[in-house]
């Protein structure tokens, strides 16, 4: 059976977690972007994300597919040097999808300093012998 809680009852369901974002090359092209408002090459994305030409080729086919990335080709036919930047719908997905993740990560921390503070209360507490 479905549970029927509201989303703002369901404190952490992170619904802005978007799906095309979250995968980790597509996550490290974004970035790579984002941080190069001029772009980068196929060659240079490709070391800075790790990826091989396959992998690279296909997270950027996504991407473009969602208008989150333009790619061009500038020079000569058999040598036309592939060149992508990040749209201003990408970099506001991009933006929107680091403020949800920042959320996680200070929920994270409140619930580390709560475990550590049990934990310390739990040393000072007299053991009933």
């Amino acid at each position: 059976m479905k549970s029927k809680t509201s989303k703002s009852t369901a404190r952490f369901a992170y619904e802005g977690l978007d799906r095309v974002i979250h995968e980790r090359a597509r996550l490290s092209v974004l970035t790579s972007l984002a941080t190069h408002p001029n772009g980068l090459s196929f060659v240079e994305l490709k070391q800075l994300c790790a990826l091989t030409d396959g992998n690279l080729a296909r997270h950027l086919q996504v991407l473009e597919e969602e208008k989150m990335v333009r790619l061009t080709k500038e020079g000569d036919v058999g040598r036309a040097q592939t060149t992508a930047r990040i749209t201003a719908s990408g970099r506001k997905r991009y933006l929107d999808y680091l403020t949800i993740l920042e959320q996680v990560v200070r929920d994270s921390a409140t619930a580390k300093s709560v475990d550590i503070d049990n934990e310390f209360r739990h040393k000072l507490t007299p053991l009933n012998t």
